[in-house]
C-alpha cells in the first residue's frame, strides 16, 4: 500500500485534535451536497452518499448538518454551483499526484493549485499524465484486533467480492468500486467494524526521503488544506520510522 495511505491515516488521527475540524466539515457538507444532488437523497441506493455520510460521522459531525447538507443537496440549491475537477501533477522526486476538487470557481481552483504545486517544488501536469499509473478502487478498512483468523477473514472477504487483502495497522480490504457496497455490507452484517471509501491506488511507486520526503508531505498538507480540494492521492514510499519522524515535526 502506498505511503500516501500512511500519511493520511496519521493525518486523520491529528485532525481529530486540531483546530481544521471546521474546514473539514465543510469540505464533508460539500461532498454530501453534491452527492444528494447526483444520485439522490437514499443512502441506500446512492453508494456515494451512503459513503460521505459514513465519513462525516467519523467526523462527528451533527447530525442535523448531515441532513441539511443532504436536503440542500437532493433540492438542487446550493450544489449546483460546484464542479468536479481531477487535477493531475507532479511533486518532489517526480511523485505522481491525482487532485480532486469540487469548487465553485474553477479558475480559481486551477490558479490556486498550480501557486500550491509551484510554491513547494511541484508542478501541475497536463490531463492523463499521471492518472495511467492509478486505478480507482473501494478501500474498506477493518479494525486488526477484530480479526482472529486472518486467513479465515481473507476467505470470507474474497467470497463477498474483494480482490485482495492487505495486512497493515489496519486490515485494507481492496475491492472494484462496483462491489465496495456489497464487501461492506457482507463484513458489517458479519459483525466488523468497517469504515468504507473510494481511493485511487497506485500501480506503482517512488520510495523517497530526506528532504524530498518533507517537501511533499508539506506540498500533501498545503494541497489537503485548500478549501478547493476534497481528496488528494500520491504515489509516494516513505519508510514508517521516517514518517512518524515528519509527521510530529509538521
Amino acid at each position: 500500500m502506498s505511503g500516501h495511505n500512511k500519511w493520511a491515516n496519521i493525518k486523520h488521527r491529528k485532525a481529530a485534535q486540531d483546530a481544521k475540524r471546521s474546514k473539514i466539515f465543510t469540505k464533508l457538507i460539500r461532498e454530501l451536497t453534491v452527492a444528494a444532488k447526483e444520485g439522490g437523497a437514499d443512502p441506500e441506493s446512492n453508494p456515494r452518499l451512503r459513503t460521505a455520510i459514513e465519513k462525516a460521522k467519523e467526523a462527528n459531525m451533527p447530525k442535523d448538518k448531515i441532513e441539511a447538507a443532504i436536503k440542500k443537496g437532493a433540492g438542487g440549491t446550493d450544489a449546483d454551483s460546484y464542479v468536479e475537477i481531477m487535477y493531475e501533477g507532479y511533486g518532489p522526486a517526480g511523485v505522481a499526484i491525482i487532485m480532486r476538487a469540487l469548487t465553485d470557481n474553477k479558475n480559481r481552483a486551477a490558479q490556486e493549485v498550480r501557486h500550491i504545486l509551484s510554491k513547494h517544488g511541484g508542478s501541475l501536469a497536463e490531463s492523463g499524465a499521471v492518472a495511467w499509473n492509478f486505478e480507482r478502487k473501494a478501500m474498506i478498512i477493518v479494525p486488526k484486533s477484530e480479526i482472529a483468523d486472518l486467513d479465515e477473514f481473507m476467505m470470507v472477504a474474497l467470497d463477498a467480492g474483494a480482490e485482495d487483502v492487505i495486512e497493515d495497522e489496519e486490515i485494507q480490504v481492496i475491492a472494484s468500486p462496483d462491489d465496495m457496497a456489497q464487501v461492506r455490507d457482507t463484513l458489517k452484517d458479519m459483525g466488523y467494524s468497517v469504515k468504507a471509501t473510494l481511493t485511487y491506488i497506485p500501480k506503482t511507486t517512488v520510495k523517497i526521503a530526506g528532504s524530498d520526503a518533507e517537501k511533499l508531505l508539506k506540498l500533501l498538507d498545503a494541497l489537503e488544506d485548500s478549501d478547493d480540494i476534497q481528496e488528494v492521492f500520491a504515489n509516494f514510499e516513505i519508510d514508517d520510522e521516517e514518517m512518524e519522524r515528519l509527521a510530529q515535526n509538521m
